[in-house]
């Protein structure tokens, strides 16, 4: 599951680094930025938020005065260019505190703690990730990123395992969508794609060659394992692959 966050800080340039770091963190979700606290208030009551980044001091509005004023908050992570509100941001149990200029590496620490702390929430929450399915027209939706993404069976050479997101390869991109195994078997023709390995399903038809519990589509050289070889051998001789 993703996080759902804003982003808050009147300095562009800060707002700009924010947001391009979440844009690389796959678990992250940007909803929203905002240049001044007070605009953040109504979103944040009418929208599921589960993160913010806030910078503290902004005129009007300081991130500390608005992360007191909330009721009910999300996570916060302080972004600010001073130290010395570090003891503030802490008595507001702020997830972290975070000094500009923020390296990646440090950003990614703090969002990891973060997300490791609200796993189990998430995992109860319905998304929209779920793969919406259409047998009859021969594609599907996966959610990636703030889309649906519409992927039809026959331009799908193979799916790969990474975490929790899975990763398809087809003849014309490649979609990271946050799904898992279990669901995309349900989905896919069962006589079309196979299970070869815990982190890989191939679809059959396109696959170049199989030799020595590896399996090649184009330049991928796909694994094989043990708990999927005797099956997998069984779906090739029932197609008179072998």
């Amino acid at each position: 599951m993703r996080l759902k966050c804003i982003a808050i800080d009147d300095e562009p340039l800060a707002l700009e680094i924010i947001t391009d770091y979440i844009s690389k963190v796959p678990f992250l979700e940007l909803v929203k930025t905002f240049d001044n606290a007070l605009d953040s208030i109504n979103f944040l009551r009418d929208n599921e938020t589960d993160l913010m980044f806030l910078d503290i001091q902004m005129e009007e509005l300081t991130g500390i005065q608005l992360a007191q004023a909330l009721s009910k908050r999300p996570e916060v992570i302080f972004t600010t260019a001073h130290d010395s509100y570090a003891v503030e941001g802490f008595n507001l149990a702020a997830a972290d505190y975070l000094l500009k200029p923020i390296s990646f590496e440090r950003f990614v620490k703090a969002v990891d703690r973060v997300y490791n702390s609200l796993r189990p929430s998430l995992s109860s929450r319905v998304y929209s990730e779920v793969t919406i399915s259409n047998p009859l027209e021969n594609y599907f939706f996966v959610k990636t990123e703030n889309r649906l993404q519409k992927v039809f069976y026959k331009d799908i050479l193979y799916i790969e395992g990474q975490g929790d997101y899975l990763r398809l390869i087809t003849t014309k991109t490649k979609i990271m969508t946050l799904q898992n195994f279990k669901t995309m078997e349900s989905i896919l023709p069962p006589k079309s794609f196979a299970r070869v390995h815990k982190s890989y399903m191939v679809a059959l038809s396109k696959i170049d060659s199989v030799s020595r519990n590896r399996i090649s589509i184009g330049d991928a050289v796909i694994p094989v394992s043990d708990s999927y070889k005797n099956q997998f051998y069984e779906m090739l001789k029932g197609k008179g692959m072998i």
